[in-house]
């Protein structure tokens, strides 16, 4: 009888049968499984706990099948009752608690190289890397027209390309369709041509041909490669090298590519569609620079103040409305320096504002959170408050609009999202959402219960007390003050600073040529590097002369986080005693306005 309970686990082994040593390490193994099944989930926990005190009272209970059972469905209760967004926290702070935050690993200068620089930046590249890099400057300027080839292979400046006529001529649309010919392979030739890439990788004398791309459409998902190909056939070279330098603002240049090659997993033909696409997008679709950024609030509260267009005149109204209401703001920095945007879900109604002034508002708060970062700090926190969260707040065309912008057109942007005390409402919610995420994406959102838990991301003197921290800091919106943006008429002075920029730029690409020029070679690399640096730091330091006559004043600017020479105060302490005086005055009248203040 012993050995057919020991060979048939169904049967109930007494204990005399079994060893109490042996019964005791099993009913151990158990309430272990237990405790794991309710781990992740309330009700599957406090299940677990109740199956936990019950063993105990057992003095050496049973293992047979009927526990198995209970074991088993316990398992299964649990991961079902488990919310669809259980919490990554562990898995998503473990690196987080092991930083801290120093202001002194932050540099406003490229010839300073932080100890805390993150893998695949400007001077911690491998030289794998380091050659994709340069992959992907020789495409960048063959699509810019600045490089051109000799007979004798060696890289020198094209000739600056004719603008592309509204109307082309006949042949000119001939030769657009021959252009768009080598776009025309089919997928299997990116097959057939690897070995031709091999022999044709960049070295001193050789240069990939742009004609040679398989633009593969795998995994596009926002049409990109379509984009691409609008964008070289319809668009003049030297408006796409506009549009590249002018989104680079205080950025290293190299800095910017490499955000593409990491978000294209260092594809440099994947990494050239995205580039170029985002600057079609820019320069076509949103009008970031001529537009969004250059007209900025005050121009949207004379516009709207002026027009006789309805449709102009809500667009305006709508994006001063969500800068009032403080829909989503920039404060403050998580433990690892990041600049956070905190979006109060519940102040959004579907359908309260336009869907122009929605994207408006999304990219001008983008737009903005770039200029709070600085090296090596290259990424924002999105602390997403679902207090009082409810389906009412829900609209899945902004949410569309954001995720776009973040994977497509600002890539490699977000640090992490944080989703604040998340309602169970939001289940359904997140289960649809993280359908249209990038898995890279989507493993970089957290839900947070509390502010216990949002300490592991956020100290707590810099949690808002609105979020339940301990900063006595409340959101209010400064108005435009009337003239703030009259040094954006000063046309002579702004000539002379975008002059000497130009000049700049074109020392970056001569070290560019310089460097495809001398190919691969050890001894040149790192000192082609040091160039780069040295000229993007004149270039950094040309933007914020050059800034304030190009960039309408934000509410940042009036609050006096932005300094006009560039430099950063967070906090309020910082401000006073950091800040460079205030080049605008306050107009009388002036109001503040936030949140509580609006019907």
């Amino acid at each position: 009888m012993a050995s057919e309970s020991s060979a048939n686990p169904s049967c109930k082994p007494s204990r005399a049968l079994e060893p109490a040593a042996a019964l005791r390490e099993r009913c151990a193994l158990s309430r272990r499984e237990l405790r794991d099944d309710g781990r992740n989930g309330v009700v599957g926990r406090e299940r677990g706990e109740r199956e936990r005190r019950r063993w105990e009272r057992e003095e050496g209970g049973s293992c047979g099948l009927w526990t198995v059972s209970i074991v088993a469905g316990l398992a299964i209760g649990g991961a079902l009752l488990v919310p669809i967004f259980s919490s990554t926290l562990a898995q998503n702070t473990e690196e987080l608690t092991t930083l801290s935050f120093d202001p002194s690993n932050t540099t406003d200068s490229f010839l300073i190289m932080t100890s805390n620089t993150p893998a695949g930046r400007p001077g911690t590249l491998t030289p794998q890397e380091e050659e994709k890099l340069r992959e992907l400057w020789v495409l960048t300027m063959k699509v810019f027209g600045v490089y051109g080839e000799a007979s004798n292979g060696v890289a020198t400046p094209a000739a600056a390309p004719a603008a592309i006529p509204g109307a082309a001529p006949v042949a000119d649309k001939e030769k657009k369709k021959s252009k768009l010919n080598v776009f025309s392979r089919h997928k299997k030739d990116k097959t057939d041509k690897s070995a031709e890439v091999e022999t044709t990788a960049i070295s001193g004398t050789s240069t990939p041909d742009i004609g040679r791309l398989s633009l593969s459409t795998d995994d596009d998902k926002f049409g990109q490669t379509a984009e691409f190909k609008a964008a070289i056939a319809n668009i003049p070279p030297e408006d796409l090298r506009n549009a590249f330098w002018s989104m680079v603002k205080h950025d290293h240049p190299d800095a910017l590519l490499l955000r593409f090659l990491r978000a294209r997993k260092w594809d440099v033909e994947k990494a050239l569609v995205m580039m170029i696409s985002t600057m079609q997008w820019r320069m076509g679709e949103m009008h970031v620079d001529d537009r969004i950024v250059k007209n900025g609030e005050l121009g949207a509260l004379e516009e709207a103040a002026k027009s006789s267009d309805a449709k102009a005149k809500k667009n305006d109204e709508d994006f001063l409305v969500q800068l009032r209401m403080g829909k989503s703001y920039l404060h403050g920095l998580d433990s690892t320096g990041r600049p956070m945007c905190i979006v109060r879900a519940r102040l959004h109604k579907a359908g309260e504002q336009t869907e122009e002034s929605l994207e408006r508002f999304t990219v001008y708060t983008i737009e903005t959170a770039r200029l709070l970062l600085r090296p090596p700090i290259d990424t924002a926190t999105i602390v997403f408050d679902m207090t009082d969260f409810s389906m009412a707040n829900m609209d899945y065309t902004p949410v569309k609009f954001m995720i776009k912008c973040f994977e497509a057109n600002y890539p490699e942007s977000l640090g992490t999202v944080l989703v604040y005390k998340a309602p169970w409402v939001f289940n359904a919610v997140w289960s649809i959402v993280r359908g249209w995420l990038d898995p890279v994406v989507a493993g970089k959102v957290s839900f947070i219960k509390n502010v216990d838990e949002l300490q592991k991301f956020v100290p707590k003197d810099q949690i808002p007390k609105e979020l339940g921290g301990a900063e006595d800091w409340v959101y209010k919106y400064p108005e435009p003050v009337p003239g703030e943006n009259d040094t954006m008429k000063d046309e002579a002075t702004r000539n002379a600073i975008e002059a000497d920029r130009s000049q700049i730029v074109k020392r970056y690409e001569s070290t560019i040529l310089e460097w495809i020029r001398t190919g691969t070679q050890t001894e040149t690399i790192e000192q082609r590097r040091k160039e780069r640096d040295t000229v993007a730091e004149d270039l950094r330091q040309n933007y914020w002369k050059l800034d304030p006559y190009v960039r309408a004043r934000t509410l940042y600017d009036r609050m006096g986080v932005i300094s006009q020479s560039g430099q950063l105060a967070f906090y309020s302490k910082a401000a006073a005693a950091a800040a460079p005086a205030a080049t605008t005055t306050t107009a009388p009248g002036r109001v503040s306005t936030s949140a509580d203040d609006l019907d």
